[in-house]
């Protein structure tokens, strides 16, 4: 971290001496972002002043991400950065390798490529403070939006979103959203069974509201990348999300105990 006076470095400098990591880790995982990781960066420490640390996630040393953030300190100023590299490559890898590096209260995955959402994540910590296990960054309430998705994918997530809250009762009217904040309890306890893309997202999810552990929503935007492409794979990863899909009808049609649940006692690393 590059020192900055005020308040932020204050609170990091009394963190330290007592031993207490933030109350927010934010894990973003990469992939030659280096075209948009510099404003994402700046619109997060400008917006948030939750004390947090940042923990990019990336695949290869030759990720333009991380030169681009080592080339401009001033850029990053004040902000806590940790370079995680991935036990394997790919979306999921990149998740899981942040979450088991992760030490916080509080974990939000937060996209390379967002540099106009950041103003929500206070909002986040917040509703964590007061017991949420699960914070949804909802595009599909009112103050939130999804502007120029292609027609399939917006297809897909606008149906998966109304049947699983209207009729599979799941508290959330955005539950494919890979922008959310966890709580520690759902990071050591749920046992991550998807491995691949986004999947684990929706997989937690269902499984938080299975055990009955609180989701609530904050109102998000989602504009389409206009750099770089997207790794949402939608008709790949069809199959693995639906699994998670069903897996919350169940719950409510089959009246499925928590007991079902699979969790765990330790944290498991990707493979």
């Amino acid at each position: 971290m590059i020192p900055k006076s005020g308040d932020r470095l204050s609170d990091k400098i009394m963190r330290e001496q007592h031993g207490m990591p933030p109350p927010l880790d934010i894990v973003i995982p990469v992939y030659n972002e280096g075209n948009i990781i510099l404003a994402t960066l700046a619109e997060l420490r400008r917006q948030v002043t939750t004390p947090s640390r940042i923990l990019i996630c990336y695949d290869s040393p030759d990720d333009d991400t991380l030169s681009t953030i080592k080339a401009h300190p001033e850029r990053v100023e004040g902000l806590t950065i940790e370079f995680v590299r991935n036990r394997s490559r790919g979306a999921h890898a990149a998740v899981m390798s942040g979450f088991a590096a992760t030490q916080a209260p509080f974990v939000l995955v937060f996209p390379a490529d967002d540099d106009f959402n950041a103003g929500i994540v206070d909002a986040m910590v917040a509703k964590g403070e007061k017991g949420v296990d699960i914070v949804c960054a909802s595009r599909f309430i009112p103050g939130g939006c999804m502007v120029g998705c292609r027609w399939l994918k917006a297809f897909l997530v606008r149906t998966a979103a109304f049947t699983l809250y209207y009729v599979a009762c799941l508290p959330t009217r955005d539950a494919t959203n890979g922008f959310r904040l966890f709580s520690r309890r759902v990071i050591e306890r749920i046992e991550v069974e998807s491995d691949s893309g986004f999947c684990y997202s929706l997989e937690m999810l269902v499984k938080c509201h299975r055990l009955g552990w609180p989701v609530a929503d904050v109102p998000a935007k989602w504009f389409e990348r206009k750099q770089g492409g997207s790794r949402f794979q939608v008709l790949n990863w069809v199959p693995a999300y639906l699994r998670w899909y069903l897996y919350a009808f169940a719950t409510t049609f089959f009246r499925l105990s928590a007991n079902s649940v699979k969790q765990r006692s330790a944290w498991k690393t990707a493979k």
